[in-house]
């Protein structure tokens, strides 16, 4: 009898989820779902499966509860999301990170079960962290490694505070708090002082900026894995201020510029300091936040030096270093343009390097022969991962390569380099936009079989608003899968088709900035059209978050894309001299920037006080706030000095098509430029305008708004 009663008791406990010990995926659960999974959703972990080189997750239903099981927690959080966007119809997003439950809970109504080989999925970009992550507090990062949980990410890069490992290496060797801040970059620009591209741009840093960033990332690592994540800390692979041969009399290679910056120097691997001063690195980042399984480094990042350089002995003893501070440890390495070098990565073994194919849905290295950057025989040895770069400099705008990610992936699966692939990534310069390729990357994984795309776009809809879709949003998303998230794998640019309402004021302008493209490769219709059927439903979908935000994104879009169009028009109008039209569509194009500023301004996403706002706030003193806002500022407009702007190629590059900054700047450019050219037609020529001063301008001047609640 005894014995029936305590079978009974734990049958009673585990259907009621009164488990004697939670789980962490319980409190993600809670935070998600705004405190309505408690006692609704239960989770279980099983870890003694026979098929251990899966990733695993298990829903179903009993008595009226979801019962979600898998390998290990982060599976568990996988499952969640998988519930909730395809049984519950909640899909969570930057723009939608929590949102409660129904009160009559959707069941499962037979068990999904969900595998996957490919255990490694990797997260973030060096210049993610600049170009979205900049001026993050822990409440932003919080709603973030939830969302890399319930998506999967088991390897995000995870660069935060790490100017704190360096200022107190350098402090070590004798360097001064001022000259450290020569070295160390401002709060913006962390991601190229990190990869070796520049030194203290946007700088000093006050000490609160240390205190505050080394108490963040303790936050974030602790988090990231209680979640079962691993991050992916930079290693030490020969970076040292250019000072240091004056200073300590290393012997050191300069590796020249990189867009009119003077790059940090190269301390030779060949060099008796390169041990010793890596072994104090890995010490200084061990004592702050542990030790790491992976370690990110990339020497020679875009263009550095390398001349006189042994490439094969450089490998080699930047991983020895790397096996001192971790011997399980494996080295993280991009690969970009010429990078990775055959002759350092040769000789290293198989299993100590993992390789991103960064941009594998375009210029992939795997092996597709059609690449620009193909290698026939991929990264031989290598384990790899396939990687989707889809945005470039934080630019807002509708984009993607549905088919192209999606057939190139399972092509690499069936390949013969595919053997050492070992799962996906993604990794953009910028994030919170386009939410869709992001859900379509992260399944990949646990879909074994390719699918049909027009099946999961419709399925992905019902997540996104809900279960019940109107014809017209089928119909307006259909219209934009084979436009805007199609483009073609030889578009010229860079990303995005790049909104010239945001350029540098110029006739038969194709692109905003030095790398990307303006030029439409599909029908301005589509978008008009996509806009259209959206807002003649908007009504019926008042008051859901996520068709919202989507409703003004393409809206903006088509938007964009009349501008373009319509430039085209004001410059052959110039041409013939027809004074006339050229006066009444410069004034269209004036109207159009302002009503696109009206338009972004009903959302706090493509507001550019948002992006302010958060660099002040993390500001302990008003100097403080003004250093963070000049950095916020000059990122998405300048850039850098007028070298690196000008001449260096980078204003714009980060443009933003956001309210605020597009009347007060873009607006503000092409008016003082059509009202030059109008001059010219009347034969009275002006001034021709410094639009670097322009926009210097704006970075200087505080422009900082409290936004409404």
């Amino acid at each position: 009898m005894m014995r029936k009663f305590i079978s009974i008791f734990f049958l009673i406990s585990f259907v009621y989820g009164c488990q004697t010990e939670s789980l962490p995926v319980d409190s993600l659960a809670d935070r998600v779902t705004e405190g309505s999974s408690k006692n609704r959703i239960l989770f279980q972990k099983i870890t003694n499966q026979p098929d251990s080189l899966k990733d695993y997750f298990e829903i179903s239903s009993k008595n009226g509860k979801v019962l979600i099981t898998g390998n290990s927690d982060l599976s568990l959080s996988t499952g969640l999301n998988w519930y909730l966007k395809y049984i519950a119809g909640i899909h969570l997003s930057w723009n939608n990170p929590s949102q409660k439950l129904p009160k009559v809970l959707p069941l499962p109504q037979k068990t999904i079960r969900k595998e996957t080989l490919m255990r490694d999925r990797y997260y973030l970009n060096y210049c993610t962290y600049s170009y979205s992550m900049a001026f993050w507090n822990w409440e932003r990062w919080e709603k973030e490694i939830d969302w890399m949980a319930m998506h999967g990410i088991n390897m995000p890069l995870s660069i935060t505070g790490m100017e704190v490992v360096w200022y107190n290496l350098l402090k070590r060797i004798g360097y001064t708090t001022k000259e450290i801040n020569e070295f160390i970059s401002g709060p913006a620009f962390m991601a190229w002082w990190q990869m070796n591209n520049l030194e203290g741009w946007g700088g000093p840093n006050p000490d609160s900026w240390y205190q505050q960033q080394e108490a963040l990332q303790k936050k974030i690592v602790t988090r990231m894995r209680e979640l079962g994540i691993e991050p992916v800390f930079p290693g030490y692979a020969g970076m040292v201020p250019r000072n240091i041969g004056k200073k300590l009399g290393y012997q050191i290679a300069d590796p020249g510029k990189w867009c009119g910056f003077h790059r940090p120097a190269f301390l030779s691997t060949e060099d008796e300091h390169f041990d010793s001063f890596a072994t104090m690195y890995y010490e200084e980042l061990e004592k702050l936040y542990g030790k790491a399984k992976y370690y990110s480094m990339d020497p020679f990042h875009e263009g550095g030096n390398t001349e006189g350089v042994d490439l094969a002995k450089a490998g080699t003893a930047i991983m020895k270093a790397m096996k001192k501070a971790n011997p399980q440890a494996v080295w993280v390495l991009q690969a970009w343009q010429s990078n990775p070098q055959a002759a350092m990565i040769n000789a290293l073994e198989s299993g100590d390097l993992l390789i991103l194919d960064l941009y594998s849905e375009k210029n992939p290295q795997w092996g597709d022969p059609e690449s620009i950057w193909y290698r026939e025989k991929g990264f031989g040895k290598h384990d790899w991962l396939y990687c989707m770069l889809l945005n470039f400099g934080g630019n807002v705008g509708l984009h993607g390569r549905m088919e192209q990610l999606v057939n190139g992936y399972y092509n690499a699966c069936k390949h013969a380099n595919g053997k050492t692939l070992r799962g996906i990534g993604a990794t953009p310069e910028g994030i919170e936009n386009n939410p869709v390729m992001f859900e379509l990357l992260y399944e990949l994984p646990w879909r074994e079989k390719q699918f049909s795309l027009d099946q999961w776009l419709q399925e992905y809809l019902k997540a996104r608003y809900g279960n019940d879709l109107l014809p017209e949003v089928i119909e307006a998303w259909r219209a934009l899968e084979h436009t805007v998230y199609n483009a073609p794998k030889n578009y010229q640019g860079e990303g995005t088709v790049e909104s010239l309402l945001c350029a540098r004021p110029r006739f038969h302008l194709d692109r905003t900035s030095t790398w990307g493209y303006a030029k439409l490769f599909y029908s301005p219709d589509s978008t008009a059209k996509a806009a259209r059927l959206l807002l003649s439903v908007a009504d019926q979908y008042k008051g859901n978050n996520n068709f919202e935000y989507d409703l003004v994104d393409v809206v903006r879009q088509s938007l964009t894309d009349k501008g373009n169009i319509l430039l085209k028009k004001i410059s052959q109008s110039y041409d013939q001299k027809d004074k006339g039209n050229y006066e009444k569509q410069t004034q269209q194009f004036l109207k159009l920037i302002l009503t696109q500023d009206s338009l972004l301004s009903t959302r706090k996403e493509f507001s550019v006080s948002s992006w302010l706002n958060s660099a002040r706030s993390l500001g302990t003193t008003e100097e403080e706030k003004k250093l963070y806002e000049w950095n916020a500022s000059a990122l998405i407009t300048v850039w850098g000095d007028s070298i690196a702007a000008n001449q260096g190629g980078l204003h714009d590059y980060s443009h933003r098509e956001w309210s605020g900054i597009m009347k007060d700047l873009y607006y503000q450019r092409w008016k003082v430029f059509f009202e030059q050219k109008q001059a010219e037609l009347e034969g009275s020529p002006v001034e021709q305008p410094n639009f670097y001063k322009m926009e210097k301008n704006w970075v200087e001047k505080s422009k900082t708004q409290t936004l409404e609640k």
